[in-house]
């Protein structure tokens, strides 16, 4: 009984240890994203990702990165290789954690990038599969705020592009505020941006 308690003591303090070491990761990787080191802040997250096998968010937060730095990126040579490697994360992420919503909508934002690239190259390969993605993350968790907004705006630039009155769209936004008022994540590390763009987006509308 004595030599039990001791291993189920040691896999609980193995356990919360791994815990500490995730958080103190995650929580030193937006740090360096918030002060701008958003190399450093990669490379970290890719250290976590690689040392807990189980989490989703640091391959993510990797894709993320790759996904915002491609939207201004003139270079075609650059631009493919972070996207190439946000969709390697993104993967990744994708057989850690199934049905998950926040997934979706960054895969949509990924397949955007190209888009905004080069709409004629790219728009008939990809948009039908942004409508789709961003549909399945609202149907899988309707409270997203993320995934209800990301669907409005990409909706309502569709609309725009096509000549269609984008109107209706705006109150799709302003449905997803709603959203974000209520929006609780997770973890302090889960996915909790959009509201400020959302709000953007809305003051456009108006």
């Amino acid at each position: 009984m004595k030599n039990l308690l001791i291993i189920i003591l040691m896999v609980f303090s193995a356990t919360v240890q791994a815990q500490t070491n995730f958080e103190k990761g995650m929580t030193k990787a937006f740090e360096l994203w918030g002060d701008d080191k958003v190399e450093e802040a990669e490379n970290m997250f890719e250290r976590i990702a690689n040392a807990e096998e189980d989490e989703w968010l640091p391959n993510y937060y990797i894709a993320q990165i790759n996904s915002l730095k491609s939207w201004n990126e003139k270079d075609e040579a650059v631009l493919k290789a972070q996207l190439e490697k946000a969709q390697e994360h993104l993967d990744i992420a994708m057989t850690k954690s199934e049905d998950n919503a926040e997934l979706l909508v960054m895969q949509a934002q990924v397949y955007t990038n190209w888009v905004a690239y080069d709409g004629m190259t790219y728009g008939m390969k990809y948009a039908s599969k942004i409508s789709e993605l961003y549909a399945e993350a609202v149907e899988l968790d309707p409270t997203n705020p993320r995934a209800a907004f990301c669907k409005a705006d990409w909706d309502m630039g569709s609309a725009r592009y096509f000549g269609k009155d984008t109107a209706p769209y705006c109150k799709d936004i302003e449905a997803s505020i709603e959203l974000f008022d209520t929006f609780k994540a997770e973890s302090e590390f889960h996915p909790n941006w959009g509201k400020e763009r959302a709000e953007q987006v809305s003051a456009d509308c108006k």
